[in-house]
């Protein structure tokens, strides 16, 4: 039996529909509020549990009889008033998924860390998995958050468990499309003016998913991947979005000033409206930097190759074209 957490996001419900067309057993926890939609089918084909990672009951109910563990659950967020609670899903929650896992008698854990969890990089220089920022206690909140959170994984591991940590890169695929960095395909569909050039990693949803289970079914432990297709700018990447959507590219680069004042302009905003801010101050500081990652170490490991990011793009952009045609606000491939 497998158990997911995480399963109704981007990457848990790709790595759910993985395992039930290998034919593997899946069970997921989920609250009473959780949307199935990207599951489509295969939502009836999962046992769920209600609960999440900060409900230890709900997390002992889950894993009774559960050999290996994918633990995808993760707040992503850049907005001040947010950190607590992301802190405690993605440190306090990891920690209750490792304890659990240990004294369940799990037989392995495949834990989804983040390249965010290495911090900045010195010089801009490539990264791969032994660099460690010595600065990552000042790093922005959510980097913290994976390098604390993957810190628990570590400690588990310490303590016998079967641990292998997996560090995916900007993921692009198919799902909600209010969801960053998924929401740049509705952002430029209706009209985005701006780019920025900063270079960061990507990868297909459906490869890291692949990725997970290819591990999780080997004898490897104790070990951590970065799991990463490619490194490109922004600014390729908005373009190629757009093109594939037959709109007009952003043609106007979004500099430090620009930057700056489309933070403080967001934040004033949201004030008045109550919704999230599109970008904040951390977002904006983001921007500026360039990342980029060494992925030869799971391609050696595993004998993979991924999905070229252009394939990516252009797929993502022809589901998000029927979605809009159909007035839905989320899509999937399979």
């Amino acid at each position: 039996m497998n158990l997911i957490t995480g399963a109704t996001g981007l990457l848990g419900s790709y790595l759910a529909k993985l395992l039930l067309t290998k034919g593997e057993r899946v069970r997921a926890i989920k609250r009473k509020t959780s949307n199935l939609s990207l599951l489509g089918k295969f939502a009836e084909q999962i046992e769920w549990v209600e609960g999440d990672v900060l409900d230890i009951p709900s997390l002992e109910d889950a894993m009774v009889g559960v050999d290996n563990v994918y633990h995808c659950a993760a707040i992503v967020s850049f907005i001040p008033s947010e950190v607590e609670y992301m802190m405690k899903v993605n440190v306090e929650g990891a920690c209750n998924m490792m304890n659990m896992a240990l004294s369940s008698g799990v037989k392995k854990v495949v834990h989804v860390s983040s390249i965010a969890a290495f911090g900045i990089p010195v010089n801009g220089k490539l990264i791969n998995e032994n660099f460690s920022d010595p600065n990552i206690n000042k790093a922005f909140w959510y980097y913290r958050s994976k390098q604390y959170g993957e810190r628990e994984a570590w400690r588990a591991s310490e303590e016998g468990l079967n641990v292998v940590v997996v560090c995916p890169s900007t993921i692009l695929g198919a799902g909600w499309w209010d969801a960053e960095p998924n929401s740049l395909f509705r952002e430029i569909y209706n009209g985005l003016k701006f780019y920025t050039t900063s270079t960061n990693g990507f990868v297909d949803v459906r490869d890291v998913a692949e990725c997970m289970h290819r591990l999780m079914q080997s004898d490897i432990s104790g070990v951590k991947f970065i799991v990463s297709a490619e490194n490109l700018s922004f600014h390729e990447v908005i373009w190629q979005m757009a093109d594939e959507l037959k709109v007009k590219r952003p043609s106007i680069e979004a500099g430090k000033f620009l930057r700056a004042i489309a933070w403080r302009t967001e934040a004033i905003k949201s004030l008045f409206t109550k919704q999230r801010p599109l970008i904040t101050k951390e977002s904006a500081e983001l921007a500026s930097i360039n990342f980029t990652y060494d992925n030869e170490k799971i391609k050696k490991a595993i004998n993979y190759n991924f999905r070229p990011m252009k394939e990516t793009i252009a797929q993502t952009a022809q589901v998000f074209l029927k979605s809009q045609k159909e007035g839905i606000d989320f899509g999937a491939f399979i």
